[in-house]
């Protein structure tokens, strides 16, 4: 049986998009303070970091979703491998047309970069009262602060969408936002207390 830590890595090496180690300990510390039992996560890709959460306690529940046929296949095998199909629910389809009921003390959002304001919009529906909405990859290695790192026109735009989502959550009116700069950038999103 292939150990965590291994699925981690072989990902990394196939340059499949998981959560760096900084990043996903921040929120597996986030997940055991905060007694966080239902997840909702935008983008499985192989399922490592689902895994991850779901090792945190077995009263834990996450519902994951992905698009890419082939990375949904190989979440499934994965999920059955560390034994944990009574604690993984796996969607297959594109998270902006998919429907999920219920609601979640943690969405974690690490799908397609240019959508983010779109999964934030739709899925805060599915927040817990006092659940918390956390985004990744808000650096995207570094060049969201230094655009000039690339010349490449598609990587630019990208980046572009990404500090709009930055300014959509300084501005938000609904939420309050903290950023980390641990991993790939991070942030964790709250209702703003009713005065």
């Amino acid at each position: 049986m292939v150990r965590l830590s291994e699925l981690g890595q072989q990902a990394r090496e196939n340059h499949i998009p998981v959560m760096q180690e900084e990043g996903l300990e921040l929120l597996l510390q986030y997940i055991q303070e905060k007694k966080v039992k239902r997840i909702l996560e935008i983008g499985t890709a192989v399922g490592y970091s689902a895994i991850r959460f779901a090792s945190v306690s077995s009263d834990i529940q996450v519902t994951t979703i992905e698009r890419e046929d082939t990375l949904y296949q190989e979440a499934v095998h994965n999920v059955e491998e560390f034994h944990l199909e009574n604690q993984i629910t796996l969607l297959h389809g594109d998270a902006l047309t998919i429907s999920v009921a219920g609601t979640y003390d943690f969405i974690f959002i690490d799908a397609a970069k240019s959508q983010y304001i779109k999964f934030f919009e739709k899925y805060k529906e599915n927040l817990a009262e006092d659940g918390v909405i956390v985004t990744d990859n808000l650096a995207f290695h570094g060049m969201v602060e230094h655009p000039e790192m690339t010349s490449n026109r598609n990587t630019r735009q990208l980046l572009q969408k990404i500090r709009n989502y930055i300014d959509f959550l300084k501005t938000n009116e609904e939420f309050d936002t903290v950023f980390y700069s641990v991993g790939d950038g991070i942030s964790f999103s709250t209702r703003k207390k009713k005065k």
